[in-house]
């Protein structure tokens, strides 16, 4: 415990407040985010951090408050730190959002002596228990197979491959992060603990009227075994907390136009003929593909940066080939690298000595698919150097982009467990450390190396990198996927989890294996995941080797016609999709969100876990459950158009919508503008009538790219209204739109039959 407070010194954005045994830094920056560290810990240096620590808000002062404590005012949050280290963050109206208790430290057995005053060792464990209000409800924490709202129990901090599949109740997965998000009628905040060692978050949610009429608040409790204890804390709407925490961490990489259309994948492809069957088929069926992923099998026994060369003997001439039907190649890349001499990537990383170590010097070697292997070090910038450049293979191969498997890392031969040892030598960008700090951010480093090798390599091109792990900061490099999601209606929930849980924690493009990797599905379960993956950023089908085939036409065709039509339906959204990637990195914003995304007060929507909003204007209702033809959807407030039948709904409340095999429900927002892909292939705007008056106004965006490349894209925003039963579309800040126009909803008889102008 810190002990009592013993007095404070001001410093910008905040100030130090000392104990008996302890130090708290509090820093309020600039865009409104609080930093705390405990001990001497400050902001940097930081794997999650996007560049240096923002710049601290010079109008936010430390002084004195009531009970002997401190405080800190600021225009967005006030901090109020109590006499025993109690930390309170406040709304400016004073409401109490989240209390941090007292931490508590402890030193494991064997460690040497008792810390100093206001230091602690490296190995300090530490436990932080935190109450929130009694009605929060608890997001985040990267992803996780249960949820997207986190239950009561504990959440371990770990990255971890769970062998085999998963479902929901299996944690910890691939990709772990000490991000909450935590929504409450007071207000959202966000807390980040950023600490990279093995830990645990246990939750539980409060109770209203409990016992005697009083509220139970909830909590949660955060404990770590070893690292700093220092976290920030942003607080406002969602939108705003989100943009927030991708200033802070870095704004999501933006994918080229491709990656927003369809992918296929699998492991096993026999070699390049059974790829030209399978592209073959999309083109004769009509169906449109944009890309074809190749998994570990291209590779020569298996040994990363190879290509067999008996399955693929003109690799490159595929690649140009599939290129001219407008499919790009994906390639799978591992970081284990066989440790074999006259393997070319072994002895150069030998040569350069960029291979983990342990304390004795020698070389850890663990067991991945090539056989023994060993594992480059990531958190040192010469290896990532040395990494990014072998990236040269896969695009002199033809590839377009990658995705990082295997990276958490695994090891087939467990030292105690299925990673790497703990005591393994790390250089953690020159200060030194051990994999108990460094597993975590494996794969971020390791993205970071493929990023920045990509964009060495082709400077005027928009790298495609998505990873299986990574850690807080991931989506500066790009997105990730579900990884072994089990084949079963439980795997299909537990997709959609996962891709809500990352977006709020800041990786906005991810997608599940379409169908689930193990196991043969059913034809209806393909099917509701098929229309499920069609409106997620990365839709992509993939299955294990001893999986059943998910070519759209191996389930016959009742499902192949209505699989087309999702395609079809994806294909006419990608103006959308781009345009949501671009705001993405401008805002933070995930293109998948909660139903309570802009209503976060509205309980009943926060509990709801089986629907979502694609962007502001779509509210997508997938069917997760088998033999469902009609299904429960919970609106937020204001009008919903049915986008098949044109019909409307007022929310908030609850509608029943038919849910027939040939599609999801799926509703939009009365006066959003959507841009669609037309029939001639451009660009025209879908408008869904707005309400009438000027409180019905509706708006939407069209993001203008000129390509693939760096050029930041063109914004449009346009306003819709209806008056007296004219729809008028204009851009704002003037002009003509410049787009076709198709006016869709209808509108009830009180406000006539709707027409249309444009300005």
């Amino acid at each position: 415990m810190p002990g009592v407070v013993e007095g404070a010194e001001p410093g910008p954005g905040g100030g130090v407040v000392r104990f008996a045994r302890s130090t708290l830094r509090v820093r309020v920056t600039t865009g409104g985010a609080v930093f705390c560290g405990w001990d001497g810990a400050e902001p940097e240096p930081s794997y999650a951090l996007d560049g240096p620590c923002p710049e601290a808000d010079e109008r936010a002062e430390l002084e004195p408050d009531t009970g002997g404590g401190w405080r800190v005012v600021s225009e967005r949050v006030t901090v109020v730190v109590s006499r025993d280290g109690t930390v309170e963050v406040r709304t400016p109206g004073g409401v109490v959002l989240r209390r941090d208790l007292p931490p508590r430290w402890w030193e494991p057995a064997g460690a040497p002596g008792p810390a100093e005053r206001g230091v602690r060792g490296e190995g300090a464990r530490w436990l932080q228990r935190s109450e929130v209000a009694a009605d929060a409800r608890f997001f985040g924490l990267g992803g996780r197979a249960s949820g997207p709202r986190l239950r009561d129990g504990e959440y371990r901090l770990w990255n971890t491959d769970p062998g085999g599949s998963f479902e929901p109740g299996d944690d910890p997965l691939y990709l772990t992060m000490p991000v909450q998000l935590v929504v409450a009628d007071a207000g959202t905040h966000l807390v980040f603990h950023d600490n990279s060692w093995d830990g645990a978050v246990t939750l539980r949610e409060g109770e209203e009227g409990a016992g005697s009429g009083h509220d139970r608040p909830g909590w949660c409790r955060t404990r770590m075994e070893g690292g700093p204890l220092r976290y920030w804390v942003i607080v406002g709407t969602p939108a705003r907390v989100l943009h927030g925490w991708a200033a802070l961490t870095g704004a999501p990489a933006v994918p080229p136009r491709w990656a927003l259309g369809h992918h296929h994948a699998r492991w096993g492809f026999g070699g390049a003929e059974e790829v030209r069957r399978v592209v073959a088929g999309y083109r004769e069926r009509g169906l449109p593909l944009s890309a074809l992923h190749l998994d570990i099998d291209h590779y020569a026994g298996h040994r990363v940066f190879t290509v067999d060369p008996e399955r693929f003997p003109d690799l490159p001439g595929l690649a140009a080939e599939l290129l001219e039907d407008g499919v790009r190649l994906v390639s799978i890349v591992d970081p284990a690298v066989k440790a074999e001499p006259g393997n070319a990537v072994y002895d150069s990383g030998a040569a350069e000595d960029v291979f983990v170590r342990d304390a004795r010097g020698r070389e850890v070697r663990g067991v991945v698919w090539p056989g023994e292997s060993v594992f480059p070090d990531f958190t040192d910038p010469r290896v990532r150097k040395w990494w990014g450049g072998l990236y040269a293979e896969r695009l002199a191969q033809g590839f377009s982009g990658v995705w990082h498997d295997m990276n958490e890392p695994v090891s087939f031969a467990a030292f105690g467990e299925t990673t790497l040892p703990r005591s393994a030598r790390h250089a953690l960008e020159g200060r030194g450390g051990d994999h108990r700090e460094a597993h975590n951010v494996y794969a971020l480093a390791m993205a970071r190396a493929g990023y920045e090798g990509l964009c060495e390599l082709r400077p005027n091109e928009r790298p495609f990198l998505f990873s299986r792990s990574g850690w807080a900061g991931l989506q500066r490099y790009g997105g990730s996927w579900s990884g072994d999601v089990a084949t079963g209606w439980a795997g299909l929930r537990a997709s959609l989890a996962l891709v809500l849980g990352l977006g709020l924690s800041g990786v906005p493009y991810s997608g599940p294996d379409i169908g689930g990797f193990t196991g043969s599905p059913s034809p209806e379960l393909y099917l509701r995941w098929f229309q499920l993956g069609a409106y997620l950023p990365l839709f992509r089908t993939h299955s294990a080797i001893s999986a059943g085939r998910r070519e759209p036409w191996e389930f016959g065709p009742r499902v192949l016609e209505h699989a087309a039509a999702a395609l079809r339906t994806r294909q006419r959204l990608l103006p959308y999709f781009t345009t949501l990637a671009q705001l993405a990195a401008r805002t933070g914003a995930p293109y998948v969100r909660p139903v309570w995304w802009r209503t976060p007060k509205d309980r009943a929507l926060r509990d709801c876990e089986d629907a979502f909003l694609l962007g502001d204007a779509l509210l997508v209702a997938p069917v997760l459950e088998e033999g469902v033809r009609r299904r429960p959807v919970r609106l937020p407030r204001g009008r919903w158009y049915d986008t098949v039948t044109g019909r409307a709904y007022d929310g908030p409340g609850q509608v029943v919508l038919d849910a027939p095999l040939s599609g999801i429900p799926v509703l939009a927002r009365a006066g959003s503008v959507v841009p669609v892909a037309g029939p001639d292939g451009g660009v025209e705007l879908e408008v869904w009538t707005p309400c009438q008056g000027r409180r019905g106004a509706g708006a939407g965006m069209l993001a203008v790219e000129a390509g693939d490349g760096w050029e930041k894209p063109e914004l449009l925003r346009f306003v819709t209204r209806l008056r007296d039963g004219v729809v008028t579309v204009e851009r704002e800040g003037g002009g003509a739109v410049g787009y076709p126009v198709r006016v869709r909803g209808e509108a009830p008889p009180r406000e006539g039959r709707p027409s249309r102008r444009t300005g």
